[in-house]
């Protein structure tokens, strides 16, 4: 009997944690800042596993009874728990009550798990036997989760598909506990037709759970849905509105097919026409391949590297035959090669130097994209510059988030760069804004620009260079890894447009 119990402790602590991660990563989806998130979804999940552990007090008779209920319980909130949220995120305004709501009731359940099940232990075995086994195999559970969930759960399964499997396996320790001591426990028929009712609801959801996931989505972005996907990183959506794709990153736009063109030939011909000749031109970020078209576009380019932590991008943008229409097939392109790796780490590896360097990472919504705006990588960067190299780095919405804006600004100056900021209307966006520098001079070297663009010219530029006044600001600090001032910034400028 306790070898079977003790296994139950094992799964339990492996449900447990999962439910966390998963409420964490999809906190962290739908509402950005990953660490806030995650650090308050772990502080309200310990939390309540605390009062569940001291409401354990209260539970003196038929152990083994609610024990089996408890799995039911903790198998039923924590398998929905992903399904719900993502239904409601869009269609509720207390969103955040419900998910602390969510994570408070399956914290309480599982805080009351380990201490009925070592009062249902103590009289088999040695105290401190008793302890010293539940608390290894409870830890060998919780770090059995921590590994399989970014590696194998995430990416194989999805979130939704993640929550409903893992309240299988708690509905089904249920089951065995029930089958296995039927004759110890009490309400066994109410509790059989309950567990039964409950892991048949879950094996629907995992069965149905693209579907579900489908339908949450549309009613999320009120657009077909025509492609999205979990990768370790983020969620990935495709949408389409007649003629128009939307590709969204966590929920966040990143671009609409009817005007990226007007992003993106702003993002790159300003820098380009900067250098005299460039050649050797590196992208980080771009993995839907857009700016990379706007490059190749230049004859003297011989050689383009991006790198994008993402492969699930770069993968759909080369393999889907309306996106490669759109970026013109440049993932393929012979003169262009794809590195997968985090951008912060890959510059620490190299000592190639480049002309001209295209910054098109997503907006520092988290501390995990705000280490890429920080006088640290800037700083990095130099290492594969020369005094004759060009950057341009895509700055969020100077006229939303203005000093988000001049935060970057500041922080390429002291990091030794001479900066030119320019923005440029976007109208799926607004007014949108980017900065060039360069260790040297940043200046127009005449390079011809590509025949048949669409919005960018020399003369548009002159006016991309001018800021009204509402688009000004001054004495922001600098952007740094120990402060990230640059996500605060953000945060609190782009709540007022959510």
């Amino acid at each position: 009997m306790h070898l079977l119990l003790l296994l139950s402790v094992f799964v339990i602590a492996t449900c447990g944690l999962i439910y966390e991660l998963v409420a964490g990563t999809l906190a962290s989806y739908l509402l950005g800042d990953s660490v806030t998130q995650f650090s308050t979804i772990i502080g309200a999940y310990l939390f309540s596993m605390g009062i569940g552990a001291f409401f354990s007090r209260y539970f003196t008779r038929n152990l083994l009874s609610w024990f089996i209920q408890l799995e039911i319980l903790v198998g039923f909130v924590g398998g929905v728990s992903s399904c719900l949220l993502f239904m409601l995120f869009d269609q509720v305004a207390s969103f955040r009550l419900i998910l602390y709501l969510l994570v408070g009731i399956t914290g309480t359940l599982v805080g009351l798990e380990i201490p009925l099940l070592m009062n249902i232990l103590k009289n088999r075995m040695e105290f401190q036997d008793l302890v010293s086994k539940v608390f290894t195999f409870d830890y060998i559970g919780a770090l059995l989760a921590s590994i399989i969930f970014p590696l194998m759960l995430v990416p194989q399964l999805g979130l939704m598909r993640t929550s409903f499997f893992f309240g299988i396996l708690n509905v089904a320790v249920a089951m065995v506990v029930l089958v296995k001591f039927r004759k110890e426990v009490k309400w066994a028929r109410y509790l059989t037709f309950q567990s039964v009712i409950v892991i048949l609801l879950l094996t629907a959801g995992f069965a149905y759970a693209d579907r579900l996931m489908h339908m949450a989505e549309s009613l999320a972005f009120n657009e077909q849905v025509i492609f999205s996907k979990s990768s370790p990183y983020q969620r990935i959506v495709l949408t389409r509105n007649k003629d128009d794709l939307r590709l969204y990153l966590n929920g966040n736009l990143q671009f609409s097919a009817r005007d990226e063109y007007r992003y993106h030939e702003a993002l790159v011909h300003p820098p380009m026409m900067c250098h005299q000749q460039p050649a050797n031109v590196l992208i980080l970020g771009g993995g839907d391949g857009l700016a990379a078209r706007e490059v190749l576009k230049y004859p003297s380019v011989r050689q383009v590297t991006l790198v994008d932590l993402d492969p699930a991008v770069t993968e759909l943008f080369t393999g889907n035959k309306m996106l490669e229409k759109l970026n013109q097939g440049s993932l393929r392109h012979p003169k262009l090669k794809v590195e997968n790796e985090d951008a912060f780490q890959w510059l620490r590896h190299q000592n190639k130097t480049f002309d001209v360097v295209i910054i098109d990472f997503p907006d520092p919504s988290s501390y995990s994209v705000g280490k890429l705006y920080t006088n640290t990588f800037y700083r990095l960067l130099r290492g594969v510059l020369t005094t004759e190299s060009t950057v341009v780095v895509q700055c969020t919405s100077p006229f939303v988030a203005p000093q988000s804006f001049w935060c970057i600004n500041t922080t390429l100056q002291q990091s030794g760069y001479a900066t030119l900021p320019y923005h440029c209307y976007v109208p799926s966006f607004g007014e949108w804004g980017y900065i060039m520098a360069s260790p040297g001079n940043v200046a127009d070297k005449g390079l011809p620009l590509p025949q048949h663009l669409r919005s960018f010219s020399r003369e548009a530029f002159a006016q991309m260079s001018f800021f009204a006044e509402d688009m000004r600001a001054v004495n922001l600090p600098v952007n740094k890894l120990n402060n990230q001032a640059l996500v605060h910034f953000f945060e609190k400028e782009w709540a007022v447009y959510q």
